[in-house]
């Protein structure tokens, strides 16, 4: 009984570990991707570079997607060294595409947005990490309410109606904050213990820190919507 209480510790120990490792991934690249935002902001001549010509915004695009699907798909046969490189080259594309975000947005809206989405995906990863319920059931439930939304924001980048751009981005804010609770339950789910310290490990940390940057981000964005000013 004792045996088995001390076992359990050390699991538990060894899954703080590792998820504030994820933790640690994450927000690093987050500073990266707002600190690449803000420079391009701030500089006029990498204004006029980034969005005189659409072509080099879609080749940005372009290279996000295979920046993640990359990672996604091949990270299993990479070095820790390789993912952890993809992982923040993805952050930096991010920072540059999300760049104008200082441009279109006050600095107050996206300050409110920011801050309320830190204590909104603080308060859901740690339910989801504490939680012992079991979250697989919302995983089924909120990638289909993130397939309606992106197949909603297709829609109406064409038919451009106020009323379903406010209802995407209502359902976008609940299912980012459900997808994160989700998130966190599968990521500490995964790690496998006893593997602390190999590339393997930290393999895991940063998919997991990808994970979780992406419903912040997105979290981020639907709530800067709601909270946004534009200039």
């Amino acid at each position: 009984m004792i045996q088995d209480r001390v076992i359990s510790q050390e699991v538990a120990e060894e899954q703080r570990r590792f998820m504030l490792g994820v933790y640690n991934w994450m927000m690093t690249a987050l500073l990266v991707t707002t600190g690449i935002a803000y420079f391009v902001s701030t500089s006029e001549r990498m204004i006029a570079f980034m969005f005189g010509n659409p072509f080099i915004f879609i080749g940005l695009f372009i290279a996000q997607l295979f920046a993640v699907g990359t990672l996604a798909v091949a990270v299993r046969k990479m070095s820790a060294s390789t993912a952890m490189m993809v992982f923040f080259l993805y952050a930096a594309l991010n920072g540059l595409t999300l760049s104008f975000i200082f441009i279109v947005y006050t600095q107050a809206a996206i300050t409110s947005a920011f801050f309320t989405a830190a204590a909104m995906f603080g308060a859901m990863s740690f339910y989801g990490y504490v939680t012992k319920k079991d979250l697989t059931s919302w995983g089924s439930f909120f990638f289909m309410g993130l397939i309606g939304i992106v197949i909603g924001s297709v829609v109406n980048m064409f038919w451009a109606n106020s009323a379903l751009y406010w209802l995407i981005t209502y359902i976008g804010v609940f299912v980012f904050v459900g997808l994160t609770a989700y998130d966190t339950q599968k990521i500490k789910q995964m790690n496998i213990i006893g593997n602390e310290g190999t590339d393997e490990d930290k393999k895991e940390a940063i998919m997991g820190a990808l994970t979780l940057y992406l419903d912040f981000i997105n979290l981020f964005l639907m709530l800067l919507r709601i909270f946004g000013r534009r200039r």
